[in-house]
């Protein structure tokens, strides 16, 4: 028989590797996590500028930790530090660049199915943040200005006039950062920026007033059209502009489509779990992002994995 591991964790995340590192300081062994990325917490590394503020209590919100990992904090280099110290320090097996297409549950074990392979656990936790799919715009980009798309800062250069699309932190603090090499304004569909932390509000009010970022503020794009290789933005109420490249930080989405195939339930657009985080099928879990309204508190995704390795270990048999 193939080997069998007592917890796969999809997802290498905040939420994925606290369930990793609780289950196994609670005596939990055999755990591997599966992450499609070349490493673990992708979601910061593509979407948190350099030397970005990471917040125990994200947005304010208050959270007290309930497991064993001690989070503080910090930026982005020291949390992606933080991480790489407790998975270095726990037997906890990381398989990268694999990307899990679906999950079935056998009699008494779940099959892992991914590219050419599959692995099976007794207890599966899906920890797949939002981002994994950023939200993408309704209206059609044209094939030849594809290239100059992004969601994250990945490709852009100084110099070039750019347009961020979004009202929430990451497009103020894109926004912000460019716009001391570049030509940047930032549309937001809102008059205000009130979804942003206390911080980000003030940065970005402080680049409108020194003339660092243009306010395209309480407007709708239509479309985008491709000006010799440029890009045109279609505003609903204003005149059109053409920019060098696109940057959109409009959030991201549940991955249905995967929660779907491996039998998950949703409902409200997430997917719908019990107090231990286990969804309507027993024996696997979900934690982190997916579970939030919306998503990005790392110390609520340690406590989800506290809590799910708590009552693996309290209620159900492991090797």
């Amino acid at each position: 028989m193939s080997h069998m591991y007592n917890l796969a964790i999809i997802g290498a995340g905040p939420a994925g590797i606290a369930t990793a590192v609780e289950s196994y300081m609670q005596g939990i062994r055999d755990i591997v996590i599966l992450e499609k990325d070349q490493n673990h917490n992708s979601t910061i590394r593509k979407y948190y500028k350099d030397n970005k503020r990471v917040d125990k209590d994200w947005k304010g919100q208050k959270v007290e930790l309930d497991g064993r990992i001690y989070f503080v904090d910090g930026t982005k280099e020291t949390t992606l530090d933080f991480f790489d110290e407790i998975l270095e320090n726990h037997s906890v097996e990381l398989q990268t660049h694999v990307e899990v297409q679906s999950i079935e549950k056998q009699e008494d074990y779940f099959e892992v199915f991914m590219a050419g392979r599959s692995i099976k656990a007794k207890h599966v936790v899906v920890t797949i943040g939002r981002m994994g799919k950023p939200n993408k715009p309704s209206y059609k980009i044209p094939s030849g200005i594809k290239n100059k798309i992004s969601y994250t800062l990945d490709g852009c250069s100084d110099g070039e006039k750019i347009l961020v699309v979004g009202g929430g932190d990451s497009a103020i603090e894109y926004a912000v950062d460019l716009g001391e090499r570049n030509e940047v304004s930032i549309c937001y569909r809102r008059e205000t920026f009130r979804r942003a932390n206390p911080t980000n509000q003030t940065d970005i009010a402080n680049a409108i007033m020194h003339k660092e970022v243009e306010p395209i503020l309480g407007i709708n794009i239509d479309a985008l059209e491709d000006v010799n290789g440029r890009v045109k933005v279609v505003f609903n109420e204003v005149d059109a502009q053409i920019f060098d490249r696109v940057i959109y930080a409009i959030g991201g989405t549940t991955p249905s489509s995967f929660l779907a195939s491996s039998g998950i339930e949703e409902a409200d657009g997430k997917p719908v779990h019990d107090d231990n985080y286990e969804t309507n099928i027993k024996g696997m879990f979900v934690a982190g992002d997916i579970t939030q309204e919306s998503g990005g508190s790392i110390a609520l995704g340690l406590n989800h994995g506290y809590a799910i390795a708590c009552f693996i270990q309290d209620h159900q048999k492991v090797d």
